[in-house]
């Protein structure tokens, strides 16, 4: 590789550092930039102005957001999972059912993707954005893909991203992790206790197409409403009704 063509591609990883530094700040100036980066200003401005003029960013008083291009290649890629196109409907009808947030998540590079999710009428937004990545093991979706994934693939994912906390519920150990994953398959449904977020649990279930796993649907709120009781006399029985509708959809779709 010449050296010309070793630079070009430092350059694209650094561009798409920024992208994803300005998705975390939201807006940003080149001197801000410039100094978090450890780059000359006019480096940084170049930087931004390029990708300005390429129609990924927007300028206003001299600072530089996202633009809504990002949006149009989020909602294109989204459409690109079967998942997606045949569960929507399903993921409205248990938000309405139960009255709780509903949520559709999918496994990408090793993390928790949310790739869809609607609020019922006694949904309480936990503050997790559509096309959120997260570590598999803080939530019930993440948790019940990992159950049913290949167990080399399992161990690929956390020596890829390790096994931090979030809170001091959150499952850190292997052990325990491989403890936890056992017991899903065994009871069909993976549960979150307070261990991404404090005060809030989640319960979710596989999906399946061709006997492999594509995902996972879940239901999530606070701790008050989502008891033992409710979530086995109640929840499960919802979300695996859904799962199998998903499930039969995508066998012909």
């Amino acid at each position: 590789m010449t050296e010309n063509a070793d630079d070009s591609l430092k350059s694209v990883a650094k561009a798409f550092k920024i992208v994803g530094y300005i998705q975390e700040t939201g807006r940003v100036t080149p001197t801000q930039l410039a100094s978090d980066f450890d780059l000359p200003t006019s480096t940084a401005h170049i930087y931004l102005k390029t990708m300005e003029e390429a129609g990924y960013l927007t300028a206003s008083a001299g600072q530089y957001r996202l633009s809504l291009r990002f949006l149009s290649h989020g909602v294109n890629t989204r459409r690109q999972f079967d998942i997606y196109e045949v569960a929507i409907a399903e993921i409205d009808r248990l938000a309405d059912a139960t009255g709780e947030v509903a949520n559709l998540g999918v496994e990408e590079d090793g993390k928790r993707v949310l790739l869809y999710k609607r609020e019922g009428e006694e949904g309480v937004y936990d503050k997790a954005p559509t096309g959120e990545f997260t570590h598999m093991h803080w939530t019930s979706l993440g948790k019940a893909i990992l159950a049913h994934l290949p167990p080399d693939r399992v161990d690929e994912i956390v020596d890829q991203h390790g096994l931090p906390s979030a809170t001091d519920r959150t499952i850190t150990d292997r052990e325990m992790l491989a403890s936890e994953l056992e017991s899903i398959r065994s009871r069909g449904y993976a549960l979150e206790d307070e261990e991404r977020r404090t005060n809030i649990r989640a319960v979710a279930v596989p999906v399946f197409a061709n006997e492999t796993v594509v995902g996972s649907i879940s239901l999530s709120g606070p701790v008050s409403r989502f008891t033992d009781a409710r979530i086995e006399n109640e929840l499960v029985e919802e979300l695996q009704d859904k799962a199998n509708v998903i499930e039969l959809h995508l066998r012909h779709y």
